[in-house]
């Protein structure tokens, strides 16, 4: 099954949802980053998560960015998602290793710990929209649901999952988020609440073949589910020499004068996708003339 996002309402309206298969795009950023398993699931939860969010965006090229940080081993992750079903992430330590947690599931809350949530939305406005949460478990899911509480103001459910192999590839991966809106009726958040006591797991039910539209069906059974929109999605990074290029030449004369004094080429690594760029001297001297 490729990567897709579903966006739906049901109830008339009175609920928006989204659902998500992911292996694909998870399984990239696992083979770029050579993740450990845990980090596997951390960061496929946030991209998972960081892509569904991406496509609520408005404008073309508004962008989204989840930094969560925490005092674990992990450190932290980075999401960066577009409104067209692209996203990229890393890990600041993509090697950790720990025991299963007390239910015999990869710890992702241990890896990540204590610490904070951050959403940073930059909507071509003269300052980007930043939320800040603390995290409430470090399992992803539980963490952006608490956020739409206290940042937006609105009640959603979340749930996000990556199922390994025994070789620790990608198996399964994807996730929801279901929102309520401010008119909500009494019966049709009794009846969503029912529906989400029953259902089993994301990667449970991906596991089983089911698909992100027959999730929803589950999740919103009897609420008259209307899909509205699907669209593909992946683990993209748009760097390229000139972008890194223009990231230079803004640290200013001076840093750039010092590399050209150390008289050898430079290499930088993007983050995001592990690409390496190398400048000349030459190339250097010219960006300098470009610096302030």
């Amino acid at each position: 099954m490729t990567d897709y996002i579903v966006r739906a309402t049901a109830a008339n309206a009175q609920i928006r949802a989204f659902a998500t298969t992911t292996r694909n795009l998870v399984e990239t950023a696992r083979m770029t980053h050579n993740t450990s398993p845990v980090v596997s699931a951390a960061l496929g939860r946030l991209l998972t998560g960081g892509v569904m969010m991406g496509s609520m965006l408005k404008g073309e090229d508004d962008l989204l960015t989840l930094q969560v940080s925490g005092d674990g081993p992990l450190k932290g992750m980075t999401v960066t998602a577009d409104a067209r079903g692209d996203v990229k992430g890393y890990a600041i330590e993509p090697q950790v290793m720990l025991p299963p947690n007390l239910v015999g599931k990869l710890d992702v809350g241990g890896a990540i710990g204590q610490g904070s949530l951050r959403v940073i939305k930059d909507m071509g406005l003269k300052e980007p929209y930043v939320g800040q949460t603390t995290l409430q478990s470090g399992e992803i899911a539980e963490d952006l649901t608490y956020y739409f509480a206290t940042s937006e103001q609105v009640p959603s459910s979340v749930g996000l999952g990556v199922l390994m192999e025994k070789d620790n590839t990608v198996k399964q991966a994807g996730g929801f988020i279901i929102q309520l809106m401010p008119f909500a009726e009494e019966e049709v958040i009794s009846r969503l609440e029912n529906n989400l006591q029953a259902f089993s797991t994301v990667t449970a039910v991906l596991d089983e073949g089911k698909t992100p539209e027959e999730m929803l069906a589950m999740l919103l059974d009897g609420l008259d589910l209307v899909i509205t929109d699907t669209k593909p999605c992946r683990f993209h990074c748009n760097c390229d020499k000139r972008r890194v290029e223009k990231a230079i030449i803004s640290i200013g004369r001076k840093d750039i004068e010092e590399m050209i004094n150390e008289g050898k080429e430079i290499e930088v690594n993007c983050q995001f996708c592990n690409s390496s760029y190398r400048f000349t001297v030459e190339e250097l001297k010219d960006m300098l003339k470009r610096a302030r």
